[in-house]
């Protein structure tokens, strides 16, 4: 017969710790107790032979419990891992079983996601046309969901640089800034962005993912005692890097400048504090309260970390964002923005003082080690920051903001349950996964217009909606079209217009009691299963 208690263990664990084990648990054991006693009689050593059917690899103390670990340091099997079968040492963990389990938990509450197999086009008159191969067939569409949001990847000029670095320079950067070369375009391309955000310096990353995560997390680990005060409705990225800081954090609720003042008070005024927050929110398409915030931040002795990833290009006489708009730049100490967007590439960066900049570039392990961007993006990027602070630029813009009131007036005026946003982003809100996706699917398949369905873990499950970017080469015709065509779908799915635009009861947990509401202040709130905390990680 087997032993109930050892057959929990794999034959490794058994080899490694049988004396860990024996020492601790065989009083216990009605069999093994018997030879302890004698055992003890006999003055045994631990390096002895023990009647386990493996030994110890390992040397300890001789004294009794006084060994160089415990079993706390180990990976004991909790009660909940029934997945480990040890019946014999040949069993390993079943992984693929696990990743099967975990991929059915996506498919049952439908936040599975299946890649649309889209083909951008960017030739002459085709933005924002693009083929799509997902029924096996190519076949046009229309896209009116990127983030590209001026369609300026496919000017003629960007793409002419890009050319023009591809034959010069090659397809790669060859490796870290530190070890194949800091090339003169990445200069003249963080000068530029420094002057356009009227910064000392700026630094680019291979994402802004990795510029807010790093910067972040840098930032928070050298400041002394630092502590970061985060807007609830922040992205993954600025998340992340909070959260690896390890720093005390505060989690004010979305845009509220009341609440951010509150917790501020709560930190003396000499402790180094970080305020970070974005300006446009990609999925809800508000926009902050910025100079409040600013003046809030700094009353009480904090810098501000100002994520712009979604207003650059789009906001102010040079397209520096909102910060431009609103003429609070100098106010802003760090702003982080995207290559990715408006500006039609790939890659992001921060602007701030030469010193805060230089010191991130020393100690950001997120830009020491990743290979540097290209010279095809950096050249790109820097003819399409180059246009969009043109006259060109902003003609480019003014359409934009048309063709966004256009679009946006004509669902309001459909019955469509669209949120309401002052940014050039148009949700429309539907509440269900599974809806979600098949109206997606629908308008793709049927009509050629693609909208992706956005359901968790990007939203907060309940918020599930389709996000409509209209670019300035949307027409009015190809904007009627699709409100027309989106009114089939929703009498074929037989769907109501009147889809409550804010939950009942919190927004992340949907208790009615939870004193949070809209937006969740607390990532470490202690309710049970509260989406937000997967949010926070997953988004």
């Amino acid at each position: 017969m087997q032993c109930p208690f050892l057959n929990r263990f794999g034959a490794n664990y058994l080899r490694n710790y049988a004396e860990i084990l024996y020492q601790s648990y065989g009083i216990f054991c009605p069999v093994i107790s018997k030879t302890i006693h004698t055992n003890n009689e006999k003055k045994l050593s631990p390096l002895s032979p023990i009647p386990f059917s493996v030994k110890s690899t390992r040397s300890y103390s001789t004294k009794r419990y006084s060994v160089d670990t415990t079993l706390a340091d180990y990976d004991v099997r909790s009660d909940n891992d029934n997945a480990i079968d040890t019946a014999n040492e040949n069993s390993t963990f079943p992984y693929e079983k696990f990743f099967n389990e975990q991929i059915l938990k996506k498919k049952k509450d439908h936040s599975y996601r299946v890649f649309k197999r889209v083909n951008r086009l960017a030739g002459d008159g085709l933005f924002p046309h693009a083929l799509e191969y997902s029924s096996q067939s190519e076949r046009p569409i229309t896209v009116w969901c990127a983030n590209d949001y001026l369609g300026i990847s496919a000017h003629p000029n960007v793409k002419n640089a890009v050319k023009e670095a591809l034959d010069i320079h090659g397809s790669g950067a060859g490796g870290t800034r530190n070890i194949a070369g800091n090339s003169l375009h990445h200069e003249r391309l963080e000068r530029k962005l420094a002057d356009l955000h009227q910064k000392e310096a700026a630094l680019l990353f291979t994402s802004c993912f990795v510029a807010n995560d790093s910067t972040l997390f840098t930032l928070a680990k050298l400041l002394p005692n630092c502590h970061i005060f985060s807007d609830s409705g922040n992205h993954a990225s600025m998340i992340q890097g909070i959260r690896n800081s390890g720093v005390r954090k505060h989690i004010f609720r979305h845009n509220d400048v009341n609440h951010l003042r509150v917790l501020l008070q709560q930190v003396d005024k000499v402790t180094p504090k970080i305020v970070a927050f974005e300006t446009v929110h990609s999925m809800t398409g508000a926009i902050c309260p910025l100079e409040e915030l600013l003046d809030v931040a700094h009353e009480y002795g904090a810098i501000t970390f100002i994520d712009e990833v979604h207003a650059v290009g789009l906001y102010g006489d040079h397209g520096a964002g909102v910060g431009e708009r609103d003429g609070v730049l100098p106010k802003m100490d760090i702003i982080s923005g995207t290559l990715g967007k408006a500006f039609g590439n790939i890659g992001g960066y921060i602007a701030g003082s030469s010193s805060l900049i230089d010191m991130v570039r020393s100690y950001a392990a997120g830009f020491i080690f990743t290979t540097s961007l290209p010279p095809t993006v950096v050249c790109g990027a820097l003819e399409a920051i180059n246009i969009l602070a043109s006259e060109e630029g902003r003609e480019l813009r003014s359409l934009h903001q048309r063709n966004v009131s256009y679009l946006k007036n004509l669902l309001l005026r459909e019955g469509f349950p669209v949120e309401d946003t002052p940014s050039h982003i148009i949700p429309i809100k539907i509440g269900d996964p599974l809806i979600c996706t098949q109206i997606s699917n629908m308008l793709m398949e049927k009509f050629g217009h693609y909208i992706q369905s956005i359901n968790y873990p990007t939203v907060a499950r309940g918020q599930e909606k389709l996000r409509l970017a209209p670019t300035p080469f949307h027409t009015f015709e190809m904007m009627n079209a699709l409100v027309t065509d989106l009114k089939k779908v929703w009498d074929k799915l037989e769907l109501s217009t009147n889809v409550p635009l804010t939950p009942n009861g919190c927004m992340f947990c949907r208790n009615e009691s939870c004193w949070h509401q809209d937006n969740c202040p607390d990532l470490e709130c202690g309710i049970p299963n509260c989406p937000r905390l997967e949010l926070s990680v997953a988004a």
